[in-house]
């Protein structure tokens, strides 16, 4: 017999990683998640923001850092300032970081749409890598004559199901990232 419950899974576990990378692409409106790639070089190694310092959105145009070690606030506004991706100017007062996110202009909004676009495109990917594996697994096992011809269609069957269900879920996150990312 042949089980479709780890491919399934693997299903599950690209669209969550999805999700999370869509967390990190910028709508109107400030959100904690944004500063989740940047990392700082404290105590000569470089670690992510969130284990350095506490991030908070105060406003909807305003992010909010509070480092945990004061004397860090150089290196994180060093390291905000150096990810160009985000164009985010960070200024301090000795004690927080405040950081205003900028509105989004007309064309970086589309700009921003079209990354997403290419992260779907990367998730397909992913969920095609996870098909072709299961598929290859199941022909392996019709070879060494564990599996019969009905069972392996049967295989195919279901697994094309859950990349249909896959693909329509990626659909449907990237269609109400878009709207966020379009709205004014």
């Amino acid at each position: 017999m042949f089980d479709t419950k780890p491919y399934e899974e693997k299903f599950k576990q690209t669209i969550n990683r999805f999700e999370e990378e869509l967390k990190k692409v910028r709508t109107g409106r400030a959100h904690p998640s944004q500063l989740d790639g940047v990392k700082a070089e404290v105590y000569g190694v470089q670690m992510p923001l969130n284990q350095v310092a506490s991030i908070a959105a105060p406003e909807a145009q305003m992010l909010q850092i509070t480092p945990f070690d004061p004397n860090n606030i150089q290196a994180i506004t060093a390291a905000i300032r150096a990810d160009q991706a985000l164009g985010f100017n960070p200024s301090d007062d000795g004690h927080t970081i405040r950081v205003p996110v900028p509105p989004l202009t007309e064309e970086r909004r589309k700009l921003l749409v079209k990354q997403t676009s290419e992260k779907v495109e990367e998730a397909r990917i992913s969920l095609r890598n996870i098909r072709q594996e299961a598929l290859k697994e199941a022909k392996r096992k019709k070879e060494a004559k564990e599996l019969s011809e009905d069972d392996v269609k049967r295989v195919e069957k279901d697994i094309d199901s859950n990349m249909a269900n896959a693909n329509t879920k990626i659909d449907e996150i990237f269609l109400l990232k878009e709207r966020d990312i379009l709205k004014i």
